[in-house]
């Protein structure tokens, strides 16, 4: 297997640019997701490295071949679509060897490559079966092993799980994570899902508006935010943030009713102060008001509106269930507040 890196990678339709340089190295056996809101640029960067997209200006290498403008079929990748595309007319076991009966390989060779692409999909059951008879999970890990098959030098995922309902979701994510460890391949996966991302991801890279805004392994983004975007866009529930005032001893924060001690100078300008729903818990007191309450049962989300107008979403463990209407009291700790340039999004350190 081999890393894929892009260097000052640019792609326009025409006068619009919707890639804008992204430079990223990708590590041999890492497996890489690309997350985003829709219309970020992901989808469209994976189609470049598969060489579905043109690119416009820069450089893709997969290991130590530039592959910017060859063929899809000469860059050694295999991609998996979210929909299945499989033949309804072909057994699972057809389908999975098509590509290599395209190319000429021997029999013997594609059948002993379906046979271990069956076994570590737990697939060898249905092998005779075609796709109608299968769930919809079960189609997705023919998709992929099809493209196990191929012995591909990168995997790429463009949003496997979105047709998938949550519980397959569940399922097909630790599918996918086992087989990344069992076959150890480079992989590079492309969802608008932050919790795929984080559970899935060696690296994550956030993108926005076709820039990278921040890459780095799932906890540090969660805890090492460098802005507003990735600090809101990574976790769930999404962090909360109120508007403040550097003033004399910390950030003056009427929406958490309270000034949060921090070392920026007086006169600062606008800060955004960010706090988790974990970090947040209901205390003695009457200065917000609660709109509702999520009863999950281990746990709970208390959404409750600040004095200043602004909505907060406090995590709370066990049956703390405060009724719709009632007031309440919002603590935390100063250690875990960030702190945001309300003009830039930059982190404030």
């Amino acid at each position: 297997m081999t890393g894929v890196t892009l260097q000052n990678v640019v792609k326009r339709y025409g006068d619009a640019q919707v890639i804008h340089g992204v430079d990223l190295a990708i590590e041999d056996g890492e497996f890489c997701v690309f997350v985003g809101p829709s219309g970020c640029g992901k989808s469209t960067l994976l189609r470049m490295v598969a060489g579905l997209e043109e690119t416009t200006a820069g450089a893709i290498r997969i290991g130590a071949r530039d592959v910017t403008d060859a063929d899809p079929s000469e860059r050694g990748v295999a991609m998996v679509f979210q929909t299945y595309a499989l033949y309804p007319h072909m057994t699972v076991a057809e389908n999975m060897g098509f590509g290599l009966r395209m190319t000429g390989h021997p029999k013997a060779e594609i059948a002993a490559k379906v046979a271990e692409a069956a076994r570590i999909l737990k697939l060898e059951e249905y092998l005779a079966r075609k796709p109608k008879a299968l769930s919809g999970g079960q189609r997705q890990r023919v998709a992929i092993g099809r493209a196990i098959v191929r012995g591909p030098e990168v995997f790429l995922f463009d949003e496997p799980l979105s047709n998938l309902d949550a519980e397959l979701r569940v399922e097909m994510r630790v599918e996918i994570a086992r087989l990344h460890r069992e076959i150890g391949a480079t992989m590079i996966y492309v969802t608008h899902d932050q919790v795929e991302a984080m559970t899935l991801a060696d690296k994550i890279v956030v993108l926005r508006k076709g820039r990278v805004e921040q890459v780095g392994k799932p906890l540090e983004l969660y805890h090492n935010p460098d802005n507003r975007f990735v600090a809101g866009f990574i976790g769930s529930p999404a962090m909360n943030f109120v508007a403040g005032a550097a003033v004399e001893g910390g950030v003056r924060a009427e929406g958490l009713a309270a000034t949060v001690p921090t070392g920026l100078r007086p006169g600062a300008g606008k800060v955004a102060v960010g706090l988790r729903p974990q970090h947040l818990r209901v205390t003695e007191g009457a200065t917000h008001r609660v709109e509702m309450t999520e009863a999950l049962g281990g746990v709970s989300y208390i959404h409750v509106t600040a004095p200043s107008g602004e909505k907060l979403v406090i995590e709370a463990r066990g049956d703390v269930t405060p009724a719709a209407g009632s007031m309440v009291g919002v603590g935390f700790d100063a250690a875990d507040a960030l702190f945001f340039d309300e003009a830039t999004g930059a982190r404030l350190r």
